[in-house]
């Protein structure tokens, strides 16, 4: 299934600035995206074996990291802990990596604490409203949280651990604690998120596994890592993840362990859970809407083609739908039986 291969930027509007302006998310960052783009050379970055990672670890003049230090670790600490650096005197900025591959062209930072070698991460990438809008669905919609905050064209990210989805299937699945029948069932929630909200290429890459240990065995969360597609595409099954060629390995697991009855049974089980959410942030979750239904975050070729295959989907129309934020609110109307 073909993808768009370029997505273009999309900024944030006046209106969308003030909602995130209300909602904690604007902030005076030190360090901004175009200051990271100051490193003067690079080497490609490995993993334990030795298989390139994609990403590039940069390197800066003595001066410059001296500068970042204090600038990342700070970023870091709004991240954690609403910029409060009495806890961050005993953290340095161990590496900073740049990926030329996707979209966004992120930087990922690198955080060790001196104490103990522990470590986390965060992103810089330049600012989109296409992953704001994800991001913050995420936040609303989903069982997860996600810290995030923008300077202008800078966007911050807090890591989201977890697996790779490629390389969970690759070598988790062959362990002896793996669970067949728990990552199916997750894998069918997630695709109901993703599809409820309209998020769309998640292919294996693009999401992580987070595995919770649990008293006989072990508990499976599959999570978005990237936003970039959030109500772009026009095809309807670029929003379910079980079309990617990349997760046919888990949608097998589905056909093996699960019966039609069972899968129905999950996705009303998410739905129910999506609803409930919804509910509770009803009144962020409207605003939010408001200026989704105000932007332009797709093509009209690409809108009209998406109401054309919802319509067949629902058996109702999409007719009053202008843009990518009436389809959604439509959407989830129908899917969540919403009034």
């Amino acid at each position: 299934m073909d993808i768009s291969k370029k997505k273009p930027f999309f900024p944030v509007n006046k209106q969308l600035y003030n909602y995130l302006l209300d909602n904690g998310r604007i902030t005076k960052l030190p360090i901004l995206y175009e200051d990271l783009l100051r490193y003067t050379d690079g080497f490609p970055l490995l993993d334990k074996n030795g298989d390139d990672t994609l990403w590039e670890s940069v390197l800066y003049a003595e001066e410059v990291i001296s500068e970042f230090n204090k600038g990342l670790t700070f970023v870091y600490s709004l991240l954690k802990t609403d910029g409060d650096m009495s806890f961050m005197n005993h953290l340095y900025v161990d590496r900073i990596d740049y990926c030329h591959f996707g979209n966004s062209k992120p930087f990922r930072i690198r955080i060790v604490n001196k104490f103990n070698d522990n470590y986390d991460y965060f992103y810089v990438k330049k600012t989109d409203a296409s992953r704001v809008y994800g991001l913050e669905l995420e936040y609303i919609l989903s069982p997860n949280r996600i810290n995030f905050y923008i300077d202008g064209q800078t966007l911050i990210e807090e890591h989201i651990p977890g697996i790779p989805g490629d390389k969970f299937m690759e070598t988790y699945t062959k362990t002896p604690s793996f669970n067949k029948v728990r990552i199916a069932k997750e894998f069918v929630k997630f695709n109901e998120r993703c599809f409820a909200r309209l998020l769309g290429d998640m292919r294996s890459y693009n999401y992580v596994i987070d595995i919770t240990p649990d008293f006989e065995d072990e508990q499976y969360r599959v999570r978005a890592i990237d936003f970039d597609q959030q109500c772009y595409e026009g095809r309807k099954n670029m929003y379910l993840p079980q079309f990617f060629k990349e997760n046919s390995m888990v949608v097998e697991f589905c056909s093996d362990v699960m019966t039609p009855e069972t899968v129905e049974q999950y996705r009303k089980e998410e739905r129910v859970l999506i609803r409930r959410r919804y509910e509770t942030a009803q009144h962020r979750f409207k605003k939010l809407i408001n200026c989704l239904c105000n932007d332009k975050l797709s093509s009209k070729i690409k809108i009209e083609q998406l109401k054309e295959e919802l319509e067949k989907y629902h058996k109702s129309s999409f007719n009053s739908c202008k843009n990518m934020g009436d389809i959604l609110v439509l959407h989830l109307k129908l899917m969540l039986s919403i009034t």
